[in-house]
């Protein structure tokens, strides 16, 4: 181990750590133990580990019959790596609630970028706006993702189609959404054990794989 304590160890819905910076050596070696950053406010970065933990399994991804329909009305297209910080900007701005996304966070995972270790899907409408859209850290074959928005009804669930089409088309084996909720459920999402998961980013993390961003360019409905 490095900077970080064992996660096997951490407590399993409470931070392992807190402190540290948002370097990029920082933020790869935490996603390759299993780690993410979620900090509060302006103060220092929380690490954390939960256990259960949240993924969508290779094949996994549900899609209902109002999202299709979505999908079949073709009235959104999808891009990748082609407005990062468009996306992280618009996954922080929610008025009313608050955001983890600090002013911080958002310039780490800039740099992330441009290090090519963070990508983003972007949805866009027929204007050439952008009404959806996710974004996230690979790590070997397994995706670990961030946030998450929309701007029209169903925008960031089909960002969540593109995003499995774009895995599976380059050989990735897991969607890592870390934490429960009904929405991610609904498109798949199951729970699994912490010390499963890390058995599987161990297995995977080495492995080599490309971005495949003209992937979300074809039928999304074949996810």
């Amino acid at each position: 181990m490095g900077r970080f304590p064992d996660p096997r160890l951490a407590p399993p819905d409470g931070p392992l750590a807190w402190g540290g910076d948002l370097r990029v050596d920082t933020l790869v070696e935490a996603y390759r133990e299993g780690i993410f950053p979620w900090p509060a406010d302006d103060g220092p970065v929380w690490w954390w580990s939960p256990d259960p933990r949240a993924v969508i399994p290779r094949g996994g991804l549900h899609i209902s019959r109002s999202l299709r329909r979505t999908l079949r009305r073709g009235d959104v297209r999808c891009t990748s790596d082609t407005a990062f910080a468009d996306v992280v900007a618009a996954c922080a701005d929610r008025p009313g609630e608050g955001t983890w996304i600090t002013p911080a966070m958002r310039r780490a995972y800039v740099e992330l970028h441009a290090h090519g270790k963070a990508h983003s899907i972007e949805v866009w409408d027929r204007n050439g706006d952008l009404v959806g859209g996710l974004y996230g850290v690979a790590i070997g074959r397994l995706f670990c993702g961030e946030s998450m928005f929309h701007r029209i009804s169903d925008a960031s669930k089909v960002a969540m189609v593109a995003t499995m089409c774009l895995l599976e088309d380059s050989g990735f084996v897991l969607f890592d959404v870390q934490l429960p909720t009904a929405h991610l459920a609904a498109m798949g999402a199951v729970e699994i054990t912490r010390d499963l998961f890390l058995d599987v980013l161990h297995t995977h993390r080495d492995a080599a794989t490309a971005w495949n961003a003209t992937a979300v360019r074809g039928d999304l409905l074949r996810a």
